[in-house]
């Protein structure tokens, strides 16, 4: 190889590797961004784009997860289920009736059989198949947080769960979602690194998990709401997580800012999971509460 030939092979390689560092560097800094504004920012709002939701891809799919990034969530809540054999897979349902061209359960079926099933969305079946669980750590590792509404039971499912959140070392990533806070000193054990997200259901609740060591968020609902007590927990450190599902999302839907402005009447939340993630992030960047 003669020595100009040699040289531009050396630029175009020294160019592909400030390429590949580049691109490392602005998925970290996305994802510090938002760690930044989670801890640090009260003030910005934080969208959770419930089940990965969007107009254009299925419920909880790889693509519809891929277009919540680009669009800039900051949080994409999953269901996960297992298997018959065993693997951790994303779907809502127990069974796969609503969801995909398929019928039964769930766990009535080997990961291998759930993948030759495809997705729907609307009536349409599309070429997305079930996720697993690692498939979604391997896709959001570096770029956004997840929220893990676990629909298994017993301590072995959740510690196969934080072993794979660990494998990929994304314990920052993670917010583990509880129904029921009593559980949350025993999985915190598993792991202290991995955030757990409690739900209460009364301020009385709020009082109890206050008690709670290392619990940054709670998950509230509007029925108890009171701009003193979710101010206090915002001063004290809190997030403070709120659903638009429903009453709020619907009202958007049917007239532009008519839902956000209600449910931003609750003053003193800093989290919002919704249906309508995209027009989320629009209508809290005109506010200057995100990013």
């Amino acid at each position: 190889m003669n020595s100009s030939l040699q040289l531009t092979w050396h630029k175009i390689i020294f160019t592909l590797l400030l390429f590949l560092s580049l691109s490392s560097l602005a998925q970290e800094t996305k994802l510090d961004s938002i760690l930044n504004d989670y801890h640090n920012q009260p003030e910005q709002v934080l969208v959770a784009a419930h089940r990965a939701t969007n107009p254009n891809y299925p419920e909880n799919s790889l693509a519809a997860i891929s277009e919540s990034i680009r669009i800039g969530v900051d949080i994409v809540e999953i269901d996960i289920r297992k298997s018959k054999d065993g693997a951790l897979v994303i779907m809502h349902d127990k069974t796969i009736d609503r969801t995909t061209n398929g019928t039964g359960k769930v766990d009535d079926f080997t990961l291998a059989e759930l993948k030759e099933f495809r997705l729907k969305f609307g009536n349409d079946i599309t070429d997305e198949q079930i996720p697993t669980f690692e498939e979604v750590l391997q896709l959001t590792k570096g770029k956004m947080l997840l929220d893990v509404d676990f629909k298994l039971e017993g301590e072995v499912a959740v510690r196969q769960t934080f072993d794979l959140i660990e494998k990929y070392g994304m314990e920052n990533q993670i917010l583990f979602f509880l129904y029921d806070f009593p559980e949350t000193t025993q999985y915190q054990k598993l792991n202290k690194d991995i955030k757990i997200m409690p739900r209460a259901y009364s301020r009385k609740d709020i009082r109890a998990i206050k008690k709670l060591e290392d619990i940054s968020i709670i998950h509230i609902d509007k029925s108890y709401y009171r701009d003193g007590t979710m101010r206090r927990l915002i001063k004290s450190g809190y997030r403070v997580w709120i659903n638009a599902l429903g009453t709020y999302d619907s009202m958007e839907a049917q007239e532009k800012n008519s839902g956000f402005d209600a449910l931003l009447s609750h003053k003193y939340v800093n989290v919002i999971q919704t249906d309508l993630p995209e027009e989320l992030l629009s209508y809290l960047r005109s506010k200057n509460l995100h990013r």
